[in-house]
């Protein structure tokens, strides 16, 4: 190992540090010719080549096949968007989005999308929509001229009128139907070639009429086709195909008439037509008018009345009417002659003696007034209107035929408008449901129970009531049949095994709204003004003024079934005694001892739950199940009772608010004096099976 110098031991040992630096060291070229590169053109073309030649073989290799078929093929293709590169009859293009041209005479150009996507080969269509056609069509008259003004339909869309000159039709094969004045109609197809051909249709009508020649003795009669005047006789006619009213006058002659049928292009002549001389023309009155006429023994009508007449020779005319004798003229009339005749009838009286109450009463005679009404006077042999009025009484009207040689009289009593009003009030009324309603009148009475009456409750407090309204109230609750007739789907269910969905039980397990409800439509099936205004499910007022049904108000139902008719008042429906007697309702019996809490003991009215309604006798107001079988709805909102006061309350309808409503009458689950007597009051919210309702109307005016 060389020897360290003197320099280097002192640097390694720390003694001193000066800065060494590398000598630039070449190596020595190689023995012989030395080679250096030059950049020449060809270098720069080889590098060019090298790289397109890479780029087209890495488009090749990722290109797709395309075959873009076009109809009609021979159309021409631009794609623009990336480079496509056509081999034969496809093109060569890597996967994307491209926009695609066509172009071809007689073609609408057309731009479409064109998406290449990953399968190596695949097929795109498109297709051309052809221009439109250029057509011109004429219409020639039957002597080959150029008719003007036919119209041209096309498919049934009228297009203009011939000549028509470049119209514009979309390829397709078309009726083209062309309608000219006094023509037969023409139709025929036509196929347009499109693609901006020219095309010309030309078309022959055939005349729609045909030659009438027309002769007449005397000749000069006026000719008139169809109410318009063609000509004088003789003359020969043009007549459209189908019937023709053909009419021929002259002067002093009877017109000609007849319904011509002509057949296009069949000319014709009518043999001559010999005019008869004309009839005399009478205008025949009568006074008064309305006389039956007959001429020569043949009605003819009424008066007034225009008849015509053969001339030169005589006529038997005969005017007769009731009440009048008949009338008989003579008269011969002239060829074309006009006249007026009139005709007085002579009456045919008797005397009618007429007597009416009240005696100032007013009596008209065919609506004329004749005096007052208690008078004899000369009437007419004849039907005549009789009216007798007063004010304040209903008239009387009646037809009357005074029959000559009998001795006659007319008595008449008017009714005043009340007692008329009273008459036509029906007793019973039938709703479309089936229901029978009886009218009530009453009277005023003490509603609820005094204290000291045996079962009495706190909200029976007694008050004096006055009914001022006659009203409806139907004999039975609403039974099921009658309630499905509005809500065909509603089921009242069962009791201890026993249904309460036969037909005639009362309907039961609804609320006071759908019982509402009922009442409204009810009134809708009669054309009546409903009494409730439901909105929401909820009744929001009342038309109080309704003649339409509803429910009984509290007061009604009370007075209905506590009144006997005349003027008591008892406390259950067999009277004022307890116990009920056997068959007075149907009640809580021995049959609900299982499983009702309280029941009458040893009574047994035969059904565990509701009955037929009519099953027991009815009240002395002639209605079914006001005690017993079901509690009822009734109208009013339940709320507490004023006593008696020095007013009685007038038709009272309950307080306006309240969250339940009132329930009257016991049923078949009640058996304690407190609920089978008629003060009882109850009241609820939800549907019960015990709990129907009936329906009430006012009488109105």
């Amino acid at each position: 190992m060389p020897e360290m110098s003197e320099h280097n031991k002192q640097s390694r040992n720390g003694a001193f540090s000066e800065r060494i630096e590398a000598a630039d060291f070449s190596p020595p070229p190689p023995p012989g010719r030395q080679w250096r590169f030059r950049l020449r053109a060809w270098h720069l073309l080889s590098a060019g080549f090298l790289m397109l030649a890479g780029s087209a073989a890495w488009f090749v290799l990722t290109a797709k096949s395309v075959y873009v078929e076009v109809t009609p093929a021979d159309a021409a293709i631009v794609i623009e968007g990336g480079t496509a590169v056509r081999i034969g009859e496809r093109y060569l293009m890597r996967s994307g989005d491209y926009q695609v041209r066509f172009s071809r005479a007689g073609y609408f150009d057309r731009e479409a999308e064109l998406e290449v996507g990953e399968p190596t080969a695949q097929t795109h269509s498109y297709a051309l929509e052809p221009r439109p056609g250029i057509v011109d069509i004429q219409a020639l008259d039957e002597q080959g001229q150029s008719l003007t003004g036919a119209r041209v339909r096309v498919d049934g869309v009228d297009v203009g009128s011939t000549p028509l000159q470049n119209l514009s039709l979309s390829p397709g094969e078309y009726e083209i139907e062309l309608l000219g004045e006094r023509y037969l109609p023409h139709t025929e197809r036509l196929t347009v070639a499109g693609r901006l051909q020219e095309q010309e249709l030309t078309v022959e009508l055939e005349p729609a009429w045909a030659t009438v020649a027309f002769r007449t003795e005397p000749a000069g009669a006026e000719l008139m086709v169809n109410d318009e005047v063609v000509g004088v006789t003789p003359l020969q006619a043009e007549l459209m195909q189908g019937a023709n009213a053909v009419t021929l006058k002259l002067p002093g002659y009877k017109a000609w008439q007849d319904d011509l049928v002509v057949r296009a292009g069949e000319d014709r002549e009518l043999p001559e037509v010999e005019l008869e001389a004309a009839d005399g023309l009478v205008f025949i009155r009568s006074v008064p008018g309305g006389a039956n006429v007959t001429i020569n023994g043949e009605f003819r009508g009424q008066t007034p009345l225009e008849v015509a007449l053969t001339p030169e020779r005589e006529h038997e005319l005969q005017l007769f009417r009731s009440g009048f004798a008949t009338t008989v003229r003579r008269l011969e009339t002239r060829p074309d002659e006009e006249r007026n005749i009139t005709v007085s009838l002579e009456p045919i009286t008797h005397p009618v003696r007429v007597r009416a109450d009240p005696p100032d009463a007013d009596l008209y005679v065919n609506g004329e007034l004749m005096g007052a009404a208690d008078q004899t006077l000369e009437l007419l042999a004849a039907n005549q209107r009789i009216e007798i009025r007063r004010d304040g009484y209903v008239p009387w009207v009646s037809n009357f035929t005074s029959r000559p040689g009998l001795d006659q009289e007319i008595r008449v009593s008017l009714k005043t408008e009340e007692q008329a009003r009273r008459e036509a009030i029906e007793p019973e009324i039938n709703t479309v449901a089936g229901q029978t309603l009886k009218l009530f009148e009453p009277h005023a009475f003490t509603m609820g129970a005094s204290r000291r009456e045996p079962g009495r409750r706190a909200n029976e407090t007694l008050r004096d009531v006055v009914l001022e309204k006659p009203f409806y109230l139907s004999l039975t609750p609403v039974t099921n049949a009658q309630y499905r007739q509005f809500d065909p789907e509603h089921m009242s269910g069962a009791v201890q095994g026993q249904t309460l969905d036969r037909p005639n039980q009362p309907v039961v397990s609804i609320d006071w709204l759908q019982a509402a409800r009922y009442t409204n439509w009810l009134s809708e099936e009669e054309g009546l003004q409903p009494f409730y205004v439901i909105e929401d499910d909820a009744v929001v007022a009342i038309n109080a003024d309704s003649t339409g049904y509803r429910l009984p108000t509290e007061a009604e139902w009370e007075w209905a079934a506590r009144s006997d008719g005349t003027g008591d008042i008892h406390r259950f429906a067999w009277g004022d005694d307890w116990p009920p007697p056997e068959g007075s309702g149907n009640f809580a019996d021995m049959s609900t001892r299982n499983f009702l809490g309280q029941y009458l003991r040893g009574y047994d009215d035969g059904f565990v739950a509701t009955s037929n309604v009519r099953e027991f006798p009815a009240n002395a107001n002639g209605l079914y199940d006001m005690a017993g079988n079901v509690s009822e709805w009734v109208h009013d909102v339940y709320g507490a009772v004023s006593g008696l006061s020095l007013t009685a309350e007038v038709d009272p309808l309950g307080p306006e608010d309240g969250r339940y409503r009132t329930v009257k009458g016991s049923s078949w689950r009640h058996g304690s004096m407190t609920e089978l007597r008629f003060s009882f009051r109850d009241f609820a919210e939800e549907p019960r099976n015990d709990l129907g309702f009936r329906i009430a109307r006012y009488l109105g005016e």
